[in-house]
């Protein structure tokens, strides 16, 4: 009989060497797969237990006034975790205090196996949505009735656990005989448990694992082929419409909360009519139209009808994956014929089976923690997804970094006559891709595959591109390009893997230290003219690169700097075609051979996008260069894109397709497509716009606030303005009891407020969760602002979209400034500037109409349903003094708005609340 002790604590803090000590205690120990006992009690510490603490775990020290001392309890202790695995969710902190403890009491600490609940979880549920115990429990289905509280979380950490060993029990041989030989750099003891489990298996017959099927010792899920099916299914379009939207229709039918949207149908029928009329048009279809549905619905039959694919482009592959869990499986309940909608993402995403398997031979002590706990995580993924996409998984740190070996942007084309050609992921997703009906991508690929002449996508002619205010932007970059010393440091570095004899690790290294010279120059060249740059979203210090603006003699030292390092990277890709006529010639080494032509590959674009930013002086290009504000002063970024993009789209897009779509919520400034239209190059007598409003009642759900006392930023001191409007903010929480968005222009802005929103608050006050500042990408920063009842969200750029959260938890949403760029943004000033000769007003063409979208999206955050309701409240006076400002307010909604000093706006909030 196998036993488990697990346990948790709550403490006085973190650190037990400092004197924080244990105020309560709870095991529960598990044999033969069920609870055989429970054991909790506090314990009374030798100092008062932090607010903080209270209030997360809601133990005060009343509580443990009368609760016995470590001392008393510490037999128990050690009885219960006797000749069983500690187990704990987080095992080093809560062994390594219990230890600490019962050694002060005079007690031997305990020396058992340990499992680690946190990292049991990372290899055997590598698809749950996050790890912290909650997370877990909510992924198991397991009801958590008191976080925070020691017995409840240790009883849930059991259940977990039973889950886990459930699992892992019921790999595979071959998977868990990979994992033993992985398991010694692992934090848990798990030897002994795979190695019964292993003897087993090949003692015991099992059923056969129908659902599995082992290929050169790796246990993969089996896939189905694919195939479309045939089907008779042939109605009209409009029945096929009326079906699906009449009242007790097949829509009402699918859904538990169904509500007609008004617009919806109509939306459907004027993009089905563009497809049939082989027309491009531009739909702006605002917050609760039902735009997905209203594309998906006749994508789909003009894919099933006409036998043709349609292309649905979204802005990022978070919503791809939001079409394929939430819309595809409600259009499979409405539509009577089966179809295959597939999501197609970039070779990067993708594992690769060929390279897992050679990074699996090698020896794990050569790998870092991280490295071989995501290679026992990949060994437990690939017995279950279908798709072997990176996004399913939550990969630790330098995981990341492994995934670029492994992932099939790290091979070449792979060649049909390999062994893994037939199971690659990738090559799966290309396959199915030539018989599906809808293609999901995103703007990057989409736009990668225009650049390319269409290489990576399979053969279309109809598309719909969701948030199609985005695909000029993305498109510039794409066709541009980019260059940063880190990616150069991790391309060298792995040719030293590649290219073993000293001469060429000696030309590895001086080519590194000529890439440090160069990127340090092109450091000090921003540092330099700091009065020109401006920051971008992230942080980082932006500044344009002219080259017939330097003087001859920066120029000629740039140029000598770049030339000693082109020269380098020369004389590697010498060693290199060397090397693979050896492997070719002497081992026949298809393998080694296939990694020298990509890295051959790699450096000849580095050379070439080097030279591109360089010496060429084509005018329809802008350039600049990024640095980190605070970071090494060679962590630089180079960048190079068109100054018009749209000309381009036209050319190789547009022109190219029978019909695209573009739809959006935010496509018109003041009701006009015209800023759209010419940033995508279209000519607005060969496109179909319509504008479809929300349905929402916006003058009773919202009130626009514009407070007319605040400092002018542009007259008085930024401390100024921000210390009001930081008053401000924490006088509206207090209001909304937070549940708050507040939006910036600029990152520095938003340190700033932070910091002064520290000194308003109370620490048990708010939850401030700061964009740069708070940990986590922006889906966990708007998960934790969720999850806390009085909290306040800062972001900046990309918060002012995308963030979706409905309800009570939002119930205002601070503009600090309008969204206009700074005008020292690189690509807005070239761009100005090539307005200016052509003699058109940059200001009213270009930066007033990026402001409003931008605008509209940020207001946009707050009402996601026809139930929520709040304020949104703008902090800059521009938007009632200006003469633009009507172009802000006509472009949005109608509200109910008001414009008076601050505290008469506050009064109006707390009535309005109430």
């Amino acid at each position: 009989m196998t036993k488990f002790a697990v346990v948790d604590l709550e403490t006085t803090g973190q650190n037990p060497t400092k004197g924080d000590q244990i105020i309560e205690v709870g095991i529960v120990v598990v044999a033969d797969g069920i609870v055989k006992q429970q054991y909790g009690t506090y314990v009374k510490p030798n100092q008062e237990i932090p607010l903080f603490i209270s209030h997360l775990t809601g133990i005060t020290d009343d509580q443990v006034t009368t609760a016995p001392s470590f001392s008393e309890i510490a037999p128990d202790i050690i009885e219960l975790c006797s000749d069983a695995y500690f187990v704990a969710h987080h095992v080093q902190f809560d062994l390594g205090f219990l230890n600490e403890a019962l050694m002060d009491a005079g007690f031997s600490p305990i020396n058992e196996k340990v499992i680690d609940t946190v990292e049991f979880a990372r290899i055997m549920a590598p698809r749950a949505t996050g790890y912290k115990l909650s997370q877990l429990a909510e992924y198991f289905g397991i009801q958590h009735q008191r976080p925070h509280r020691a017995l409840s979380d240790a009883y849930v950490t059991a259940e977990v656990l039973l889950k886990l060993l459930d699992k892992a029990r019921k790999l595979p041989e071959e998977t868990l005989e990979k994992l033993l030989n992985l398991e010694a750099k692992l934090n848990s003891d798990f030897y002994t448990l795979f190695r019964k489990w292993v003897e087993n298996k090949r003692y015991v017959l099992e059923e056969e694992n129908h659902h599995i099927e082992v290929y050169r010792g790796l246990a993969l899920k089996k896939q189905k082929k694919p195939g479309r099916e045939e089907h008779e299914w042939n109605p009209s379009f409009g029945e096929f419409l009326d079906e699906v939207f009449d009242s007790d229709g097949k829509l009402k039918e699918a859904m538990d909360q169904y509500e007609s949207r008004p617009g919806q149908k109509e939306m459907a029928e004027m993009l089905f009519d563009s497809f049939q009329r082989e027309k491009h048009a531009l739909i702006e279809a605002e917050t609760g139209t039902g735009k997905t549905l209203a594309y998906l619905l006749p994508s789909l039959f003009m894919a099933l009808q006409n036998d043709e694919r349609v292309v649905i482009s979204t802005y990022t592959t978070h919503l791809q994956a939001q079409l394929l869990e939430q819309e595809i499986p409600l259009l499979e309940k409405i539509i009577p014929v089966s179809f295959d909608a597939l999501i197609v993402k970039g070779k990067s995403h993708y594992l690769s089976l060929k390279k897992f398997e050679q990074e699996l031979e090698k020896s794990p002590w050569d790998d870092n923690y991280d490295v071989i706990l995501t290679k026992a995580l990949l060994l437990v993924w690939i017995t279950e997804t279908d798709t072997g996409d990176v996004d399913e998984l939550h990969l630790p740190s330098s995981g990341q970094i492994f995934w670029r070996r492994i992932s099939a942007e790290a091979e070449r084309t792979l060649d049909p006559k390999s062994p893994w050609f037939s199971r690659t992921y990738y090559q799966r997703i290309r396959r199915r891709a030539q018989k599906a009906h809808l293609i999901i991508t995103n703007h990057a690929l989409l736009c990668t595959d225009i650049v390319h002449d269409y290489e990576f996508l399979p053969e279309y002619q109809y598309a719909v591109i969701d948030e199609g205010h985005h695909l000029e932007r993305t498109a510039s970059r794409h066709f541009g390009m980019h260059v940063d010393y880190v990616s150069i440091q991790y391309l060298l570095n792995e040719l030293e893997e590649i290219l073993e004899d000293s001469d060429s690790i000696q030309l590895i290294t001086e080519s590194k230290e000529h890439a440090d010279y160069l990127f340090r120059y092109f450091f000090d060249l921003v540092q330099q003219q700091r009065k020109q740059t401006s920051y971008n979203d992230i942080g980082r210090i932006q500044s344009l690169f002219q080259r017939t603006e330097l003087k001859e003699d920066t120029f000629n030292y740039l140029k000598d700097l770049a030339s000693r390092f082109v020269f380098s990277l020369k004389d590697i890709l010498v060693k290199l075609d060397k090397q693979k006529q050896v492997s070719h010639e002497a081992y026949n080494d298809e393998e080694k051979e296939d990694e020298v032509k990509r890295k051959m590959e790699q450096i000849e674009t580095l050379i070439m996008n080097l030279n591109l930013f360089l010496y060429d002086d084509e005018t329809s290009m802008v350039k600049w260069i990024e640095i980190e504000a605070k970071g090494a002063r060679n962590a630089v970024y180079l960048y190079c894109e068109p100054i018009d993009v749209g000309s381009l789209l036209k050319e190789k897009f547009y022109e190219e397709k029978t019909s695209v779509v573009l739809t959006s919520a935010t496509l018109t400034i003041k009701n006009s497509f015209n800023y759209i239209l010419e940033r995508n190059g279209l000519n607005r007598n060969d496109v179909v716009t319509k504008k479809f409003p929300s349905p929402f009642s916006y003058k009773e759900q919202v009130q626009l606030l514009i407070p007319n006392d605040l400092p002018q930023i542009n007259k008085d001191k930024e401390e100024d303005f921000l210390s009001a409007i930081s008053y401000n903010i924490y006088e509206l929480a207090k209001i909304t009891n937070g549940r708050m968005l507040v939006l910036f222009t600029s990152y520095q802005m938003l340190k700033k407020t932070h910091e002064l929103l520290k000194g308003f608050f109370d620490q048990d006050d708010f939850m401030i969760i700061s964009q740069g500042i708070s940990s986590g990408s922006r889906s966990r920063l708007q998960k934790n602002f969720q999850s806390f009842d009085k909290a306040i969200l800062l972001g900046t750029s990309s918060f002012w979209e995308g963030i979706d959260i409905p309800g009570e938890d939002l119930s205002s949403v601070v503009i600090v400034r309008l969204p206009f760029e700074p005008p020292n943004h690189p690509v807005y000033s070239a761009r100005a500037e090539a307005l200016k000769e052509e003699g058109e007003n940059p200001f009213m063409k270009l930066a007033l109409p990026n402001a409003v979208i931008r605008f509209k999206q940020g207001f946009g955050r707050l009402i996601r349903s026809s139930k929520d309701r709040g304020i949104v409240f703008v902090c800059d006076g521009r938007l009632m003094k200006a003469k633009y400002g009507k172009y802000f307010i006509e472009s949005i909604p109608q509200a109910s708005f008001l414009y008076n000093d601050a505290q008469t706006l506050l009064d109006h909030a707390r009535e309005w609340f109430s």
